[in-house]
């Protein structure tokens, strides 16, 4: 016995200068994720110093806590430690969802990110009973033994489909540091916006393609006829022409749109500056539509305020709006024989309300929420006819939401159609 006291006394000031080491260790690495916590504006001044205060506050109780300056004996499995705290606020203050495991893939910590989408996510649970996901649970395994990093890309259905990916992350810590040799770190992410992107995009492609593979097809049969058995003939010759002019115009429009689609995308970010007033645009677009209103036999009503309603706006663009609302109404409500146009302030007198009534045959129900994709149609052979891209009321969309604008659709089978656009006033006048 007493050759172990005098032991334990040789050893014992060793043994306390490691602790204190240990101890100045994680207080610096502390401050140090803390400090760039603030700088990231993740935690603000308050928060970052709470942490701070309850690390350094257990790193206090590991150090005094110990007997007779004896290095204390290992935690029990599943017994938290000291610094475990320190990785608990580490990981509560990064955005993405987070949870951090020890070698044999229990739970340590994680933040409110990872709890809301999996909430049996507890300090000491297993990860498999916690992340009812197989490929995460053999993936952090395999990371855990083989000290590489894996990502897993992986899809749900419940409660509702959505894609996301995992990096599995093993990470060899100095024990003076953590506290633990070991930690693997799991970051999720959620791929579900982008997913629908892609799914958007490629739709978008094929859609593109294929209304211009048609007009392309159209041209490429009447130039063969033209140069093959219609040569001579004079009257074949002007009938295909004139077709084949229109459907040149069809292409030429739907490349206009695709274009002015992908510019307005560009600038989706920026909010016009200059001030509009709707009642002179809007007049101009209609006298530039009467031609047109003519041809179709349809009256053209406009009722304005006698005063101005000024916004923030691209003229060019605007026109654009009103010329895709107005046509719309022209061409296929044309049966009602007249459409209306009202300009008003909304309902919180802070914005700028312009209705387009038509009296035609209506939009069924369930095509309303649709109406702004690109491409949809209610009627593909009438709208073709009519000459529409399908692009018109997604370019509608597309430039109100650059306005901080929005457009809403109401409709009853029989009864016509309106498409009511508001706007922000001007507050600068």
């Amino acid at each position: 016995m007493a050759l172990e006291d005098q032991q334990r006394t040789i050893e014992g000031p060793a043994s306390w200068l490691g602790r204190l080491r240990r101890a100045r260790l994680v207080l610096a690495a502390a401050a140090l994720v803390f400090v760039a916590l603030v700088v990231m504006g993740v935690l603000s001044v308050l928060q970052a110093s709470a942490g701070f205060l309850i690390v350094a506050a257990a790193s206090l109780i590991d150090f005094t806590t110990a007997e007779d300056h004896v290095a204390p004996a290992p935690s029990r499995e599943g017994t938290p430690l000291a610094a475990d705290w320190l990785v608990e606020a580490v990981v509560s203050g990064l955005p993405d969802a987070v949870i951090a495991l020890d070698r044999r893939c229990v739970v340590i910590a994680s933040n409110a990110a990872a709890r809301t989408l999996a909430p049996a996510l507890t300090r000491g649970v297993p990860l498999s009973l916690a992340l009812r996901t197989p490929d995460i649970v053999e993936a952090v395994r395999e990371a855990a033994e083989s000290g590489e990093t894996r990502r897993v890309e992986f899809f749900d259905k419940v409660p509702s489909d959505r894609w996301s990916e995992a990096f599995i992350v093993p990470i060899a810590l100095a024990e003076a540091i953590a506290g633990r040799r070991e930690l693997v770190l799991v970051t999720l992410h959620d791929l579900t916006p982008l997913k629908q992107v892609e799914a958007m995009r490629a739709d978008f492609v094929a859609n593109a393609s294929h209304e211009l593979r048609t007009p392309l097809a159209a041209l490429s049969g009447f130039i063969e006829t033209l140069q093959g058995t219609a040569r001579n003939d004079v009257e074949a010759r002007e009938q295909f022409l004139g077709i084949m002019k229109t459907q040149a115009t069809r292409m030429a429009r739907l490349i206009d749109d695709l274009l002015s689609l992908s510019r307005i995308e560009l600038k989706a970010h920026v909010q016009p500056e200059h001030p509009v007033d709707l009642a002179p645009l809007v007049r101009q677009v209609t006298d530039g539509l009467q031609t047109l209103a003519r041809d179709r036999g349809v009256a053209v009503k406009i009722d304005v305020l006698s005063e101005p309603l000024v916004v923030r706006g691209d003229r060019d663009e605007l026109i654009r709006v009103f010329e895709n609302l107005v046509e719309n109404a022209l061409k296929y409500g044309a049966a009602g024989e007249r459409v209306e146009i009202a300009l008003a302030r909304g309902a919180d007198e802070n914005e700028a309300m312009v209705a387009v009534r038509d009296y035609g045959p209506g939009i069924a129900p369930e095509h309303l929420p649709r109406l702004t994709e690109r491409f949809y149609r209610v009627d593909v052979t009438e709208s073709r006819i009519q000459g529409g891209t399908g692009l018109g009321l997604a370019l509608v969309k597309h430039i109100l939401n650059r306005h901080r604008g929005r457009l809403s659709i109401e409709s009853t089978p029989g009864k016509g159609a309106t498409f009511t656009v508001r706007l922000p006033l001007d507050q600068r006048r």
